[in-house]
């Protein structure tokens, strides 16, 4: 559902005045200023007034709001339940049956004024396929639209979106001719990675420099708009499960930074047979082994799965086993639930004892996984071709 004029629906809470509007300045008071009854777009309240007037509205008809994410709501309404996700004036609302879909239908365009927009086909860019097997999220249609602006629509076809080699020097080559280019690409592309998770390490290695590119840079993002030349087809499959198992793959490159020797951190995890959530990110302190580097990445794969512990308990989907993190250091492993190695890692002592504390309550598991099957690997390094395209699959593109 989308809502028309989302910022006028706000109410005002302090006085806002504006100046004339161009070509209706009041010519015997040209100085004078106008005084708002509604707002207008632009103003930096309006957001703001607009989003307390949707809260105070929905908790009126039984909603009340997740703690986990303030722009979902839940509603239980005995055996129904209903969740409306709020993006601006932008509305994906979910329900458990027809019959309460519609009644939340009715009282919310009864309040806002508000066009429906019929069963899920496209939102913030991604398009919304529904079939027997599940979802298929893609940005097809964006990803043209980048290649179209990058002037690569007829470019070549390459199999990864970065080679073996890429880890990059910050002062690597000569500096670009128009930096404003190369930060409005990766920014674009940064987009792109909500459902292009094969592409975030790539992109997490451009980010750092957008300050100062070089040739370089350069090269490896016009070698991922490449590899999007042949893919633009490819999206996110989430699977239809009987199984609600959480289960996350962890990894880190160590020291893999040329210049200041921070590792680079991956997770990946799995709601049954769907990747949920994921992410490829430079470290902010150096490690001292490779075994801290590793167990950094546990520890921000747990704490990611401790969030989607908290948000399926609002959704009432409780989770029936133990979340399984995956590592293929050994070290770390150990770390997890034997104080044995405490001595030699008190730097890292809040991360050894946040996890720790979660697998001795029983939440999580830490085991080994062989390298081989580490998903991961994609997100924090470069991968030959085969084992690219191997563990792609893995992590439901398709």
């Amino acid at each position: 559902m989308d809502v028309n004029n989302a910022f006028q629906h706000g109410h005002r809470t302090k006085r806002v005045y504006c100046q004339q509007p161009i070509g209706f300045v009041n010519a015997s008071h040209p100085d004078h200023v106008c005084l708002l009854e509604k707002f207008l777009y632009g103003i930096k309240q309006a957001p703001r007034a607009w989003f307390a007037w949707f809260v105070a509205f929905v908790r009126t008809i039984g909603f009340r709001d997740c703690r986990s994410n303030p722009s979902l709501f839940v509603l239980h309404s005995g055996d129904g339940v209903a969740y409306p996700l709020l993006y601006i004036d932008d509305i994906v609302l979910a329900a458990s049956s027809s019959t309460l879909l519609h009644h939340l239908q009715q009282q919310l365009s009864a309040e806002f004024s508000m066009k429906d927009l019929g069963p899920l086909h496209y939102f913030l860019g991604i398009a919304v396929t529904r079939d027997a097997r599940g979802f298929f999220l893609s940005q097809r249609g964006y990803t043209e639209e980048l290649l179209e602006c990058a002037n690569m629509l007829t470019s070549k076809h390459v199999s990864t979106p970065v080679d073996t080699h890429s880890k990059l020097s910050a002062t690597a080559g000569s500096p670009v001719t128009d930096a404003s280019e190369y930060r409005s690409l990766v920014g674009a592309l940064q987009y792109l990675t909500m459902m292009r998770e094969d592409i975030a390490y790539a992109v997490q290695q451009c980010c750092p420099i957008m300050h100062d590119p070089r040739a370089a840079h350069l090269a490896l993002v016009k070698r991922m708009l490449r590899y999007l030349r042949g893919t633009t087809d490819h999206g996110l499959h989430l699977h239809r499960s009987p199984s609600l198992d959480l289960v996350a793959y962890s990894d880190a490159d160590w020291a893999g930074c040329p210049d200041m020797r921070r590792s680079t951190s991956g997770y990946a995890v799995f709601l049954g047979d769907s990747l949920v959530s994921w992410s490829s990110k430079r470290q902010a302190i150096v490690s001292r082994s490779s075994a801290e580097a590793e167990y950094h990445a546990i520890a921000n794969a747990v704490a990611k799965c401790c969030w989607l512990w908290q948000l399926l308990g609002e959704l009432r989907v409780p989770l029936p086993k133990a979340t399984m993190v995956f590592c293929d250091n050994i070290s770390s492993v150990y770390m997890a639930a034997n104080p044995i190695h405490h001595r030699r890692t008190k730097h890292i002592e809040l991360d050894i004892h946040f996890v720790r504390e979660k697998v001795a309550l029983g939440k999580f598991r830490v085991l080994h996984v062989p390298t081989k099957q580490q998903f991961t690997d994609v997100l924090t390094k470069g991968l030959p071709t085969l084992a690219f395209q191997d563990f792609k699959s893995s992590l439901c593109i398709r």
